[in-house]
């Protein structure tokens, strides 16, 4: 992202013109970056910012389909199963419940983080951040929470539950009558949710919203 037209070195010029590639740590000046395009780092290729179009709206739109998907992809059966005349029904909850009562409290409190609440806390600090942008209100709040999310992202391992999900799936299936429940199609609906979300809300856009909303509340 070089700049021919502004002849100063980027140590003279002010921080918000400036980006670093947090990939090479290229620091770079920063220039506007149109809707749908992205701009990417010159030296390593890395993608540094991506304009979308309508962001929050769609954001918005995804945000509220997986709180709507969170509560059946936890609490309604993920598969049944049938094995010499016994059937139970399992779900993400009672899967937490039985690691519990199986005296793995360790695993059962680390699943119950992992899979239920740091999720459900990342799709609320996303709602609140993305109505402080659509209504600019609270600009303050919206950057705490933004940052707060950033720290959870690592902690929020549906994909693994996953894995773990259909692993179970394939060693069971031979061995007893098994039939898929409505909640493994909601969680998988809640995944794909939250990963198009984190594509489509963009960082430098978030932030930028952000930002501008608190120049313009302290200018006011």
């Amino acid at each position: 992202m070089p700049d021919s037209a502004d002849p100063r070195p980027l140590s003279e010029r002010p921080l918000e013109e400036l980006v670093a590639c947090p990939e090479c740590d290229l620091l770079m000046h920063r220039q506007p970056v149109e809707e749908e395009h992205k701009a990417c780092c010159p030296r390593c290729g890395y993608e540094i910012i991506v304009h979308r179009a309508h962001m929050e709206r769609r954001a918005l739109a995804l945000v509220l389909t997986a709180l709507m998907l969170y509560v059946p992809a936890n609490f309604l059966p993920i598969m049944k199963l049938n094995l010499l005349g016994q059937t139970t029904q399992d779900t993400i909850w009672s899967g937490v419940l039985g690691l519990y009562h199986s005296g793995m409290d360790g695993v059962a409190v680390l699943v119950f983080l992992c899979s239920m609440v740091i999720p459900l806390l990342k799709l609320l600090c996303q709602l609140v951040v993305l109505l402080c942008i659509r209504w600019q209100v609270m600009q303050g709040l919206g950057l705490y929470l933004y940052r707060l999310y950033h720290h959870m992202r690592e902690w929020g391992m549906l994909e693994v539950y996953l894995m773990g999900i259909l692993v179970s799936i394939v060693k069971l299936i031979d061995m007893a009558d098994l039939h898929l429940g409505i909640g493994l199609a909601c969680f998988i609906g809640l995944l794909l949710s939250q990963v198009w979300l984190e594509v489509t809300m963009s960082p430098h856009q978030v932030w930028d919203s952000l930002d501008a909303g608190g120049h313009a509340s302290e200018s006011a």
